[in-house]
């Protein structure tokens, strides 16, 4: 039985189809099907059946995909005890993020690694929360955020650490009539358009409680993911929106007020598979991206 096998059979568990592990791992599906004929035929069992035009694992592919996370994670500790006797944690940690954490955490992570032997290697993506947990196949640490818990969707089987906890506030533009408030109620809000972000993305579950409360539907004027883009529409009139406090800067026309009667505030999460977690450069640098969110916070709760 060899480590790669078991990975390919995670990896299949995880994103679905042979199609997708060739495409994120840069093979092609004909290379990946003969590994796992290559697998069936050493260990004497079907790993794989089809499913219409698809692949799914049979219960034994399915225990060694499962297993597959505790063979990797027993290496990566024998790694992590190696690295603790040549001395401090060194190597590159890749990390992807949604870009308004990005935009937060990462400048004062590069501050505390400067003089380390770690290295960052950096990505940004906007994805639905359920598809942060795959994510983490390709890269060490997935920062990501969830408005409904400490957890992200799909992510109870990762390593997860709150980096930081961030107010969301309602922007409108600076001659709505709500901008005369200090704060926004629910109440106040009934009747409103939104400029939102797509369905399933975090922020949504704020308008959807909005609208649970006030037992009628909320407007939605357009559904984009970039929050500057968000702002300009704010300005425009579009619509109202959410927005993060920490990244949300002074723009004219544009008006930030925070929002009372319902969960509005976002944990900011890194996210890691077990088995790299398990590097001491990974660990580090998570907590160094708390140590970085703490920071944020502090003005704020001041």
């Amino acid at each position: 039985m060899e480590i790669r096998h078991l990975e390919l059979l995670r990896e299949l568990a995880v994103r679905g189809t042979l199609a997708e592990v060739a495409a994120a791992t840069y093979r092609t599906p004909s290379a990946l099907s003969q590994q796992i004929r290559t697998a069936e035929r050493d260990l004497g069992v079907k790993l794989v059946e089809p499913d219409g035009r698809r692949l799914r694992l049979t219960a034994a592919g399915q225990v060694l995909a499962d297993g597959a996370d505790e063979v990797c994670l027993a290496m990566a500790e024998l790694r992590a005890r190696m690295d603790r006797i040549t001395g401090d944690p060194v190597g590159q940690v890749t990390i992807g993020s949604v870009p308004s954490a990005a935009e937060a955490l990462l400048p004062g992570l590069y501050g505390r690694l400067k003089h380390t032997g770690i290295t960052l290697d950096l990505a940004d993506f906007d994805l639905a929360e359920a598809d942060y947990a795959p994510r983490t196949l390709d890269v060490d640490i997935v920062i990501g955020h969830t408005l409904t818990g400490d957890v992200p969707l799909g992510a109870d089987r990762l390593v997860t650490t709150v980096v930081a906890r961030e107010p969301i506030d309602v922007a409108l533009p600076a001659d709505h009539p709500l901008a005369a408030h200090d704060v926004l109620s629910p109440a106040d809000l009934v009747g409103t358009t939104w400029v939102s972000v797509p369905e399933g993305y975090p922020f949504d579950s704020i308008l959807v409680a909005l609208e649970r409360l006030a037992g009628q539907r909320l407007e939605r004027s357009a559904r984009v993911r970039d929050n500057r883009v968000v702002e300009s529409l704010v300005v425009a009139g579009l619509g109202l929106a959410l927005l993060p406090r920490f990244t949300t800067r002074p723009r004219p026309g544009l008006v930030t007020r925070p929002l009372t009667g319902v969960r509005a505030d976002r944990a900011v999460v890194a996210m890691c598979r077990p088995d790299r977690y398990a590097r001491a450069a990974v660990k580090v640098t998570v907590d160094c991206l708390a140590d970085v969110g703490g920071d944020l916070a502090s003005p704020a709760t001041a």
